[in-house]
């Protein structure tokens, strides 16, 4: 493809997906002040990708560089020097091992947890084990289960306040906000 083409391609094809980028950018990266450069970033690879040959789905292409550098981005943040690891392990105390009591607590907690989920209805549950155990998106629940995505929502909520009201009745509370609290992460208020 020449580049009279490309540009004439990207210009078409790309940057009309502007908005969808910069959703998903906000959507899935922390640092707010870094998204424009992200943004420029994902476009500045999709142009390089499609010199060597134009894909299928532009959509998809601009998704999957973006996913692609966010992943390579977060990789790269956790790189740190063995020096400042050095400094900071000297610095930092000493943690708690597992203890044999800890992990006896960790496992009851764990069965109690069990017993909580299998008490919930079973289109309950199955929207609470593909959401929030085995980790499907939203839409991919939805689609699975031949429900909408409103629906999983209400279900996810649901269940997760009767699995934190079934923990704290049995007098495991804090196990039960610490448990409830990742799961309730990015439900809407009513």
């Amino acid at each position: 493809m020449n580049t009279e083409e490309l540009n004439a391609w990207f210009v078409d094809q790309v940057l009309p997906l502007e908005a969808m980028l910069e959703r998903f950018l906000r959507r899935n990266w922390r640092d707010m002040d870094e998204i424009s450069d992200l943004r420029q970033e994902v476009y500045a690879r999709v142009y390089d990708g499609c010199a060597r040959g134009r894909p299928d789905s532009a959509q998809a292409f601009v998704l999957t560089t973006a996913r692609n550098l966010l992943i390579d981005r977060a990789r790269r943040a956790q790189i740190v020097s063995i020096e400042t690891y050095a400094d900071m392990d000297a610095l930092a105390p000493t943690l708690d091992e597992l203890s044999p009591e800890r992990h006896l607590a960790a496992r009851s907690e764990l069965k109690l947890l069990q017993i909580a989920l299998n008490l919930l209805p079973a289109r309950c549950r199955e929207v609470i084990e593909l959401r929030k155990i085995e980790g499907l998106s939203q839409r991919e629940v939805a689609s699975r289960m031949g429900i909408t995505e409103d629906t999983v929502e209400r279900q996810v909520s649901k269940g997760v306040r009767a699995l934190a009201l079934a923990l704290q009745a049995t007098g495991l509370g804090s196990a039960a906000r610490s448990v409830a609290a990742p799961l309730r992460k990015g439900r809407k208020t009513q």
